[in-house]
C-alpha cells in the first residue's frame, strides 16, 4: 500500500497512485447496501480511488405500470417507492390527481394528511439515522429507535390496516376518519416518544468514537450539491435552506409554525444532525395539526373518484354505478398535464402527469430523490476509506426501491 500521505483527493487519478490497485464490488447484494445496487470500487488498499454507481437490479418500470392503469389504483405503486415512508408517496399522488382534477381539499383532509406525513418522516429519518449507528458499530440505538417506528406502524395500521405499503388516503381524502383509538395512541406517541427520542440522540450525537467515524465522511459543497439536484435533508445539510413545505407549500402546511434545520459541512455528521432537528419539528407540527384538528368531513364530494359506502351500494343505484366506474377505471379525467411535488423522506418527490382525457394516465413520470443525489455519490466517495464510504451511503439514505423505480 503507498503512503497515505501522498493522497489527495483533488487530485486522484489511476495513472498518479503509486500502489496495488483493485477492483472491489460494493453490492449488488452486501448487507452494507441496504438494498439491491452495485458500486465497483477502484482501490488501494482502503482508499478509494473511483467508484462506479450501477443501478437496475429491481427495476420495475413503475411508471410503464402506471400508464396501464386507472388513478386510484397508481396509490398501490407508489407505495413502492420509498416503503420507509409510503404515506408520503401516496398522498403526493393524490394530490397530483387532485391538481389536474380541480378537487379542492378541507381544511380536516390537509390536517389529517400532515399528521399521516410527519409520522411517516419520523419513521423515515428514524430508520436513516438508527443504521448511521449500526455502520458505526453502535447497535443499541437501532433496537432502540426499531421499537419506536413500531408504535408509528401501529398508528398506521389503523387508519388503513396495513404498515408498510400503505395504500393510506384516497383521491379526495381518507377512506375512513381518525377514530378514538388512532387519537388516543398519536397522544401517547407524542407523551413518550420525545423522551426515549432524546436518550437515542444522547447514545449518538455527542459520542466521541462515533464524531470521530462520521465528521468530515462523505462531505458535499453546497454548490456541488445543488449542480447535482440535491433536495431534502442532504441539501438542507450541505448548508442550502430549501424545504418544499415551505417554499410550495401544500395540504395547508402554511398553518403551521417549524423550523427547517440547516447544516453548514455536507458531511454525515451533518446529514445525521439535520434529521435528529427535523425529527423534533415534525412532533412540533404533528401537535399543532392534532390540537387545531379542523371540523369537517374525511372526504369531499367526488363521487368519480371516491368509493361509496358499502351500505349505500346495496341501496342505491346512483351509488352502485360510481362504485362501477370507480372499480373499471371508468372515470374521466380532463386533459391536460401538471408537476407537484412533497417533501418526501430524502428530498422533493415529485410527480410530473400528462393528460389526454383518456382512464389512465398518458406519460407519468416520478421524480425520485434518490435517484437524483445518488448521482454524487462517486464524487463524495473519492478518497475516503472503505469503512466512510458506507457511512456516507447510509447518510444519504438510498432507498433501492426510490432509486431504481
Amino acid at each position: 500500500m503507498s503512503n497515505l500521505q501522498a493522497y489527495n483527493p483533488n487530485h486522484m487519478s489511476l495513472e498518479t497512485i503509486d500502489g496495488e490497485i483493485a477492483t472491489l464490488n460494493l453490492g449488488p447484494t452486501h448487507p452494507a447496501t441496504h438494498g439491491i445496487f452495485q458500486n465497483i470500487l477502484k482501490v488501494d488498499g482502503e482508499r478509494i480511488l473511483s467508484a462506479e454507481p450501477t443501478v437496475g437490479y429491481i427495476h420495475r418500470a413503475f411508471e410503464k405500470l402506471a400508464e396501464r392503469r386507472n388513478y386510484n389504483q397508481i396509490t398501490t405503486i407508489t407505495d413502492r417507492l420509498n416503503y420507509c415512508s409510503s404515506p408520503i408517496n401516496n398522498m403526493g399522488w393524490e394530490m397530483t390527481v387532485e391538481k389536474l382534477a380541480g378537487i379542492t381539499t378541507n381544511k380536516k383532509i390537509d390536517y389529517m394528511r400532515v399528521i399521516i406525513m410527519e409520522l411517516a418522516r419520523i419513521a423515515d429519518h428514524l430508520v436513516c439515522n438508527a443504521v448511521i449507528g449500526v455502520d458505526t458499530g453502535a447497535l443499541t440505538g437501532f433496537t432502540y429507535m426499531f421499537q419506536e417506528r413500531e408504535y408509528i406502524y401501529e398508528l398506521f395500521e389503523e387508519v388503513c390496516g396495513a404498515r408498510l405499503t400503505t395504500n393510506i388516503g384516497r383521491v379526495g381524502g381518507f377512506e375512513r376518519d381518525f377514530n378514538s383509538i388512532f387519537y388516543s395512541k398519536l397522544k401517547a406517541f407524542l407523551k413518550g416518544f420525545p423522551a426515549r427520542f432524546e436518550e437515542f440522540n444522547s447514545l449518538l450525537e455527542r459520542n466521541r468514537i462515533f464524531m470521530d467515524r462520521v465528521i468530515g465522511a462523505g462531505p458535499i459543497a453546497p454548490d456541488r450539491a445543488l449542480s447535482y439536484g440535491f433536495s431534502g435533508p442532504n441539501l438542507r445539510a450541505a448548508g442550502v435552506d430549501y424545504d418544499v413545505r415551505v417554499m410550495n407549500p401544500y395540504s395547508s402546511y402554511q398553518d403551521f409554525q417549524f423550523d427547517v434545520p440547516i447544516g453548514k459541512d455536507g458531511d454525515t455528521y451533518d446529514r445525521f444532525l439535520v434529521r435528529q432537528e427535523e425529527i423534533r419539528q415534525s412532533l412540533r407540527i404533528i401537535q399543532q395539526a392534532l390540537d387545531g384538528m379542523p371540523e369537517g368531513n374525511h372526504y369531499v364530494d367526488v363521487p368519480g373518484f371516491y368509493l361509496p359506502q358499502k351500505e349505500e351500494v346495496y341501496r342505491s343505484m346512483e351509488a352502485l354505478i360510481y362504485h362501477f366506474k370507480i372499480v373499471m377505471g371508468e372515470t374521466p379525467i380532463p386533459a391536460g398535464e401538471v408537476y407537484h411535488s412533497v417533501e418526501g423522506g430524502n428530498g422533493e418527490l415529485g410527480f410530473y402527469l400528462v393528460s389526454d382525457g383518456g382512464r389512465t394516465p398518458y406519460r407519468l413520470h416520478f421524480r425520485r430523490p434518490c435517484f437524483i443525489y445518488y448521482q454524487a455519490y462517486p464524487e463524495m466517495a473519492k478518497g475516503a476509506l472503505i469503512s466512510d464510504a458506507i457511512l456516507t451511503m447510509s447518510s444519504m439514505n438510498v432507498i433501492a426501491g426510490e432509486l431504481d423505480a
